[in-house]
């Protein structure tokens, strides 16, 4: 589904499962509120007012002039602050209707928290966390990992997940609550190869995270190397002002050496962020598998 969809449903979560759970919105707007009728009404008021105390001024009333004038004053002050509850909501109902729509429309291209059990929740967690850490890593936005089939395969392989989960969630659920009445022995052996099949299949959904995991490791590895390169590089690039200060101080030289290995350290953790990066790849291609 869209990002700007997705988006919408994480903001209205919990109108999301008052849908599910049968509420439609109205299939009609609702009429102008008596708000909108009484604001008109007063503004027109004060527009008599204001003429007819301009009447009073002309005629050398004044302190009707005044009394009229401030009273017309208060009446527009009013319309301008009163808010309109008829039009907040109006824009209520309009989001409502989006949502119902959009909710129709990517019907079982969802999953909401709701729809996991507690373990499925904790393993769903552990899949975001992951995928997440590799998105978020500055090796992927720096285009050192394949950053273009991570943003397809990754959110592919966490809606996977989600999906399965969500489908062993509810199959655990009713059987969990059939075995709970007490079975027979004949049901038992019908309900005991059933929840083999929901302990495999659960052992292969923590497979598809722990290869996510694994990934998220490789990245994270490469993650560390990439900084600490950064980090000899901008040390490195200082290093012919640090000889020329040892130079006009007269000190001690034999710190001289120990900043020379500097570019070797950098040769190394090169070589590190590379290692690390292949590591990661083979990885993604277990993770593809």
């Amino acid at each position: 589904m869209p990002a700007e969809t997705a988006d919408l449903f994480r903001d209205h979560r919990k109108l999301l499962l008052r849908i599910r759970a049968g509420w439609t919105p109205p299939n009609r707007r609702h009429p102008p509120a008596l708000g909108l009728v009484t604001r008109m009404t007063t503004t027109l008021v004060a527009l008599v007012a204001v003429g007819a105390g301009l009447d009073f001024f002309l005629a050398g009333l004044y302190t009707p002039f005044v009394v009229v004038m401030t009273l017309a004053a208060l009446l527009i002050a009013g319309v301008l602050a009163k808010p309109r509850p008829d039009a907040e909501a109006e824009r209520r109902q309009v989001v409502e209707r989006h949502v119902y729509d959009s909710a129709r429309r990517f019907e079982g291209r969802y999953v909401l928290r709701e729809d996991l059990d507690e373990s499925a929740r904790r393993l769903m967690a552990r899949a975001q966390a992951a995928v997440d850490a590799v998105m978020e890593s500055h090796v992927n936005a720096g285009g050192l990992l394949d950053d273009v089939r991570n943003a397809v395969m990754l959110p592919a392989q966490e809606w996977e997940i989600a999906r399965l989960l969500a489908k062993l969630s509810a199959l655990r659920s009713g059987h969990r609550e059939v075995v709970s009445e007490g079975v027979t022995p004949e049901v038992a052996a019908v309900a005991e190869p059933l929840a083999q099949v929901l302990d495999s299949s659960e052992r292969a959904v923590v497979a598809r995270v722990e290869a996510l995991e694994r990934y998220a490791g490789h990245v994270a590895e490469a993650e560390r190397a990439y900084h600490a390169r950064d980090q000899i590089a901008r040390l490195s690039a200082q290093l012919p002002r640090y000889e020329e200060l040892l130079a006009e101080s007269g000190a001690d030289d034999s710190a001289v050496p120990e900043l020379s290995r500097l570019s070797e350290d950098a040769d190394r953790l090169e070589q590190a962020l590379r290692d690390s990066v292949t590591s990661a790849h083979e990885a993604f291609r277990h993770l593809q598998g």
